[in-house]
């Protein structure tokens, strides 16, 4: 057990320098949609679980996307990053939908506290940067319930595909596959190292 376990925390954190050097832009790509790739035949069937872990590498993408939208709502207005009343309301809210969808409260819930640990790093650290810089900030202010309008949509996406994901999640090859996918998405969307870790931070539960 003792060896397994080394193992596990020594993919995850290659998970994580994969991810880190997935991008060399600052850009980050708007939220997208996030549907399954298909599928056909026997190959492809056989492969399901694992590709599975796709959309929840993308809808982690797109749910951190939502961060820099926050971090500029909350900008200039001396609201702290840390939210808890929000965060149990989301964690709530996931674990009720896992439950009608049959699947596992418990790994939802840890999944998505990953998520929102994830967001608050990337909001922290466009705070430091805009301090550092202030010609970076940002000069209009997003309307925060907007934004957590669309979080909420994504959450709801995300829960979906937690629950599609058992076998894939579990399965032996789990943290290679996603750390190959993240290193996709991290290069379609062009993740600066602060998303990047933002991205590998979100993804830290999804196996095992």
């Amino acid at each position: 057990m003792q060896l397994t376990t080394s193992i596990r925390r020594a993919l995850l954190a290659g998970t994580a320098a994969v991810v880190l050097c997935a991008g060399t832009g600052s850009a980050v790509a708007a939220p997208a949609g996030a549907a399954a790739r298909p599928t056909a035949g026997p190959v492809a069937a056989a492969s399901a679980p694992a590709d599975r872990l796709g959309p929840l590498v993308v809808l982690s993408a797109d749910r951190l996307a939502t961060a820099d939208l926050v971090a500029a709502a909350k900008w200039g207005t001396g609201s702290p990053i840390d939210d808890p009343a929000r965060e149990r309301e989301v964690l709530t809210a996931v674990a009720a939908q896992a439950r009608q969808l049959g699947a596992d409260p418990e790994v939802t819930v840890r999944i998505f506290r990953d998520q929102i640990e994830a967001s608050k790093v990337v909001q922290r650290g466009l705070h430091r940067r805009w301090a550092a810089d202030p010609a970076q900030a940002p000069t209009t202010r997003p309307d925060l319930a907007r934004v957590r309008a669309e979080i909420n949509r994504i959450n709801g996406e995300l829960v979906r595909a937690v629950a599609a994901s058992p076998q894939g999640r579990t399965a032996p090859g789990c943290v290679p596959r996603l750390a190959v996918d993240a290193l996709r998405v991290g290069r379609q969307r062009h993740l600066d190292l602060l998303h990047a870790a933002g991205l590998a931070r979100s993804l830290r539960s999804v196996c095992g």
